[in-house]
């Protein structure tokens, strides 16, 4: 018996760390963009605050979300029919490739914008086919008592390797941009090669007819949907925002009502793509919104912590525009931390006591660290908000791994790659959402005193009052952009004709660390709030959502009729 067993007890680890490898590499890669789009924009001679240049800054962003949320289900429902490890594998050969041809970028201007976004969403398919048969390989692979602690492992590289990439990314781009990209392709050809030679398909393959329609109809409406949300965050004639602009209600009037039709699609066709009647297992579809509500909670927060700090805190304590993406990654290190420990340990003891405890406390305790950084001041002590984003990523971790377990364990082993898919599609869809959402309430606080501060503050600094009016109405969009790449656009608004009539000391002034921090701080502090408290809210629900999941975990075997198995 033990001899029989062993290789099996090797190969679990060895599939633990070959998956958990694809994943910090795609999560890596999906937030080292984010840090080095200054040094992009400088390398490629972009200027990110001139008018529609924001198209690159937001589908560089965006884009590697839409793709991968987009195409999870349907790559998950592949690897159920042709084997989840070979899909798995070929995500890794593709990511790896077009990363090299990132790395690789040659051109500038426009041009090399369109290169750079092409090519990322072709990197984003390789991330979708990892995502989307990661957790299946891991259920196949390790027993249910052991199956907690591998997703927690798996969980916490996915969720630091979103936070390491600041880092990464603040470390490399200062020398050169394209070794952001470049650093992926030796860690995705190990994986490669690992992948193809120790994984092994232990999961169940039901061949069957793919669902073109259902596909096709489910791709169509995600991408518009998603397209409207993207440009509704942009101006739009005279408007801050674009929630009125005929592209933005079309495409979200068209993506609802083709996501409509995919609902009945799915109902009438032999093969569904999306598995509907999954959501009558009760543990299943209370863990899958769980995960929706707490992406929708957390999906913004990265954004709001780099503003603050690249934009706000940062450079009121002195460092310089250019030195601020390595730092904002520096400052966010006790998230990452956080995570890292709490990620197997709260998988390991939900392997013992379940997942609910876990996951309904982890999205507690998250919606009182929301409320904690409510507290602090834009200006705050570092040493306050760092125990608050450690407590924060134990917070979100301990959500994270149980709640992942707990939903593949209530699958049957043949549906076990479309539901991971499912859970991932929700999961994606909820961060681009909350970063629609989280940027439109802070465009909000922005806009309801920006202008008068910016025209004030330059008046006060020796700006003529014409100027310094047609200067104040840059569009709050712009200024969150300015924050976010830690660029300061004092420079850009006024230009060096207006700056050269001003004296060394004035121009100091609006040049320096301060001013333009200062001027957005109690704006910024509004918008903040307002995304805080509706994180709060989400935070809160998805608790509750964990809760109904109840208390028995039944594991679904095989071939088992899609009924509720969840018990109270």
């Amino acid at each position: 018996m033990t001899n029989l067993s062993a290789p099996h007890d090797r190969y679990k680890w060895t599939a633990l760390f070959v998956v958990t490898l694809g994943m910090l590499m795609a999560t890596i890669d999906s937030s080292i963009v984010l840090i080095a789009m200054p040094a992009i924009f400088r390398g490629i001679g972009l200027d990110p605050l001139q008018s529609g240049n924001s198209f690159y800054l937001l589908w560089m962003i965006l884009g590697f979300l839409v793709v991968t949320s987009v195409l999870v289900v349907s790559l998950g429902r592949l690897g159920d029919m042709y084997g989840r490890v070979r899909i798995y594998n070929a995500g890794f050969a593709v990511f790896t490739f077009f990363s090299a041809l990132l790395s690789i970028t040659w051109m500038h201007g426009h041009a090399a914008g369109m290169w750079l976004i092409i090519m990322r969403l072709f990197q984003a398919l390789g991330a979708a086919m990892l995502m989307a048969n990661s957790s299946a390989i891991l259920t196949d692979a390790f027993p249910r008592h052991q199956r907690g602690l591998a997703m927690g492992v798996n969980q916490a590289a996915a969720f630091s390797g979103t936070f390491i990439g600041l880092i990464v990314g603040g470390l490399l781009a200062p020398f050169d941009w394209h070794l952001i990209f470049l650093v992926s392709v030796p860690v995705g050809l190990l994986g490669t090669v690992w992948g193809y030679v120790a994984l092994r398909e232990l999961g169940e393959r039901h061949r069957a007819h793919i669902d073109w329609l259902g596909n096709a109809t489910f791709a169509v409406g995600m991408v518009l949907i998603m397209v409207g949300l993207t440009y509704g965050i942009e101006p739009y004639a005279s408007h801050t925002m674009g929630w009125t602009s005929p592209l933005v209600i079309g495409c979200l009037g068209v993506g609802v009502a083709t996501m409509v039709a995919f609902a009945v699609i799915e109902r009438r066709v032999a093969t569904p793509m999306f598995r509907l009647p999954l959501f009558r297992i009760r543990p299943f579809s209370a863990g899958i919104s769980a995960s929706f509500l707490a992406a929708l909670s957390r999906g913004g927060l990265m954004f709001m912590l780099v503003i603050w700090l690249q934009g706000i805190w940062l450079p009121l304590h002195g460092y310089s525009f250019e030195r601020t993406p390595l730092w904002a990654g520096v400052a966010m290190i006790p998230l990452t931390v956080g995570m890292l420990i709490s990620g197997p340990l709260s998988g390991y003891l939900s392997d013992r006591f379940g997942a609910r405890p876990f996951a309904t406390g982890g999205m507690l305790g998250t919606a009182v660290c929301f409320g904690l950084l409510e507290t602090l001041p834009v200006d705050f002590h570092y040493w306050v908000f760092g125990v608050i984003l450690f407590l924060t990523g134990l917070s979100m971790a301990a959500f994270g791994s149980p709640n992942r377990a707990g939903v593949m364990n209530s699958l049957p082993p043949e549906h076990r790659g479309a539901g991971s898919g499912m859970n991932t599609t929700f999961q994606n869809s909820a961060q681009v959402f909350s970063i629609g959402l989280f940027f439109t309430l802070l465009i909000v606080g922005l806009s309801t005193s920006l202008s008068t501060n910016l025209s004030r503050g330059l008046v006060a600094h020796g700006v003529p009052a014409s100027l310094a009016a047609h200067a104040s109405h840059l569009p709050a969009i712009a200024t969150l952009f300015a924050a976010f790449l830690g660029v300061n656009p004092i420079q850009h608004l006024l230009g060096p004709a207006a700056l050269a009539r001003l004296t060394s000391a004035q121009q100091a002034t609006l040049l320096g660390h301060g001013f333009f921090p200062t001027l957005i701080g109690s704006s910024f502090r509004t918008g903040l709030h307002a995304a805080l408290d509706f994180a709060i809210v989400a935070s809160l629900l998805a608790g509750a959502a964990s809760w109904v999941r109840g208390a028995k975990e039944v594991e679904a075997p095989s071939r088992t009729p899609l009924v509720d198995v969840g018990a109270s």
